[in-house]
């Protein structure tokens, strides 16, 4: 009855981080570039009161064994990297990758973060900027008198000024690409830093041979977070909440019952 508390207390807790990672995906379904994450668990370790293949005679031996568990532990909640919706903005800052890759951004400490978010601006300088005023890498300057600007699925940013009526180039936006996205560091604000677990970047040319994907001018990717399934499955972690107390009390009953058996 020991290991039946502790192992419905693993499984109340566990539910209890499955609903804080459910309740953080709901929280960001209007989050530009946000992406889901989804609570993984695994068991703990068994006792074995007969190991499986143990010796039952000189000829035979335990065909299955008597283990019993300890209960189950969240292992990770792995970020899933489905494309979101695009949803129109005219603006021409704002940037969709179709396909592989994240917009490279210099963070102030120097190093570079990644994000799906395409919602840039201009700085007071003519510079192309997150929301957070952190530059995007590789740094591309728009003049301060430029009249309109556009960006190529390519990433080629061009400009015009006035007077003339041939575009000129600003330069080219690099996207980077991971073997394992799921392994990188969310570090909020919509950025992630890599790790030795995503490997480290390749940067290509949007559309280009190394399977990165293509920009598109104008739209913003908003989350990938499914309200329905995030709310199907918060009935499921508050059942499976609900069905680990009632083994608590199940328990706490019977521990009662052989408290009175003195009586």
């Amino acid at each position: 009855m020991i290991r039946a508390l502790f192992s419905a207390a693993s499984g109340m807790n566990a539910q209890q981080l499955n609903v804080e990672n459910i309740a953080n995906n709901i929280a960001n379904a209007n989050t530009t570039g946000f992406k889901s994450r989804r609570a993984q668990f695994q068991d703990l370790l068994y006792q074995n009161m007969i190991q499986p293949g143990a010796a039952a005679s000189q000829q035979t031996t335990v065909p299955t064994g008597l283990q019993m568990g300890l209960g189950t532990r969240a292992v990770s909640n792995e970020v899933i990297f489905t494309q979101g919706d695009f949803s129109e903005t005219d603006n021409p800052l704002d940037m969709v990758i179709q396909g592989n890759g994240f917009f490279q951004i210099q963070q102030t400490s120097g190093t570079l973060a990644y994000t799906k978010a395409g919602n840039f601006h201009l700085n007071n300088t003519g510079q192309i900027v997150d929301p957070n005023g952190n530059l995007l890498s590789p740094p591309i300057t728009i003049p301060t008198n430029a009249l309109t600007m556009s960006i190529g699925a390519d990433g080629t940013v061009s400009y015009t000024l006035p007077g003339q009526t041939s575009a000129q180039q600003a330069g080219q936006i690099q996207l980077a690409t991971f073997a394992n996205p799921s392994g990188l560091n969310s570090i909020g604000n919509s950025l992630f830093q890599q790790t030795d677990a995503s490997g480290d970047p390749v940067v290509g040319t949007p559309g280009g041979q190394d399977g990165v994907g293509t920009l598109l001018e104008g739209y913003v990717e908003q989350s990938n977070v499914s309200i329905v399934q995030e709310f199907v499955n918060l009935i499921v972690s508050q059942r499976a909440y609900e069905a680990n107390s009632k083994v608590v009390k199940a328990a706490d009953d019977m521990y009662q019952q052989v408290n009175n058996l003195k009586q």
